[in-house]
């Protein structure tokens, strides 16, 4: 019995010393230290036994490893941790970041949202708590999105290309697959977040870069053969290129913008973008792009405020665009507007039956394909996995 005795004392002095730094990293901080009789009080509450000579001895040994426990002296000592991995408002930072991204799905973004908190001590996640605002964003509802983005960062690592089916939903919110349910097989090159998605950077068969919404991946597998490789610096300019990571031709563009757009010129193509002023106050920039309709939609969010100039069949395909966007005279007159109403009454009658059917979809426990999962709301591969 003593012998038993002796070893659990034993036992208890070695992991003693990890305990107080892990109560002082979860239960103080420089404006809330905690006093010596609440150390003790509280390494009692999980079976270990300690005194103020032995509390001050295992103090002693961590500061003398660099963990830094600081102490204020009166009546009693106060104990406190300051060097801590994040700072209380580096972890609002990223909770917030976790809550507005829409790639991360609701049961997710509750996940990670507990975990960062978890990095605060007592006073800093109260604090986080009460100062979180839920934002009204449209959660992405494929599960599988952490479980992707692992098989593809390992891919990216081990130098080896990828398999995946990828899909589309339709008017009744169901996967459609694309290339005939077939999967890919791409190099992946990079993950990449951007407006609000996240993407893979890939090299497939057709030339140059394309990218993949991650979201919009199933059944992500590794394969055999090794990776095509692409320079560096293809990736790093790729970004600045890319309007919503809609790729198109690569064309060299000079646009002209008013004094007071130069602010959201810079947001886009940042502070190395040669600019030109002009005699008229107008100023003249010059950036590599590739011409696609998000590029298009972009120039046009500048109500005029920004004008694509040159080169001729670049703006030859915007004029193009623009017009596409506008019905002909001819659509408006033809269409009668008691025709018009009854199709958007319709339209809202067929809204609301096609919310209704895809909740009353049941789930079958084990099958693939995506179901509805009527307990959580949340759709999921397999009922019978866990999501969390």
């Amino acid at each position: 019995m003593k012998l038993f005795e002796t070893k659990k004392g034993e036992h208890q002095r070695k992991i003693r010393p990890k305990l107080v730094y892990d109560i002082l990293l979860h239960e103080s901080d420089e404006r809330h230290p905690i006093s010596t009789n609440e150390i003790i009080g509280k390494l009692a509450e999980r079976g270990v036994s300690a005194d103020r000579k032995t509390l001050y001895e295992d103090i002693k040994l961590l500061n003398s490893y660099g963990f830094e426990v600081l102490h204020e002296r009166g009546r009693a000592n106060y104990y406190y941790v300051v060097d801590r991995s994040f700072d209380t408002v580096e972890l609002k930072i990223l909770l917030d970041a976790v809550e507005s991204a829409r790639f991360i799905t609701k049961k997710k973004t509750a996940v990670l949202k507990k975990k960062i908190m978890e990095l605060a001590a007592r006073s800093g996640a109260e604090q986080l708590s009460a100062n979180n605002v839920t934002f009204d964003v449209v959660k992405l509802r494929n599960e599988n999105i952490f479980y992707n983005i692992d098989t593809l960062d390992a891919c990216i690592n081990a130098e080896k290309k990828c398999s995946f089916l990828y899909f589309d939903y339709d008017s009744e919110g169901q996967r459609k697959y694309r290339n005939d349910s077939e999967p890919y097989v791409v190099s992946p090159l990079a993950l990449l977040f951007s407006d609000e998605n996240y993407y893979l950077l890939a090299k497939a068969r057709r030339p140059g870069i394309s990218a993949y919404r991650v979201d919009r991946m199933d059944r992500v597998q590794m394969e055999d053969p090794l990776a095509e490789k692409v320079r560096g610096e293809s990736l790093k300019s790729y970004r600045k290129k890319v309007f919503s990571m809609y790729a198109g031709k690569e064309e060299t563009v000079v646009m002209e913008c008013s004094e007071d757009y130069i602010d959201v010129i810079i947001d886009r193509f940042g502070f190395e973008l040669p600019m030109l002023r002009l005699a008229d106050g107008k100023v003249r920039i010059r950036a590599e792009v590739q011409l696609s309709p998000t590029f298009f939609g972009w120039l046009a969010t500048g109500g005029g405020k920004v004008r694509l100039t040159a080169p001729r069949d670049a703006v030859a395909a915007y004029r193009n665009f623009l017009m596409n966007c506008i019905p002909s005279e001819a659509d408006v007159e033809n269409a009668p507007k008691d025709k018009r109403a009854k199709e958007m009454r319709e339209f809202g009658k067929n809204v609301s039956v096609y919310d209704k059917k895809r909740n009353e979809k049941r789930p079958t426990g084990g099958q693939k394909d995506e179901t509805t999962c009527k307990t959580e709301g949340e759709y999921c591969n397999s009922c019978d996995e866990d999501l969390a």
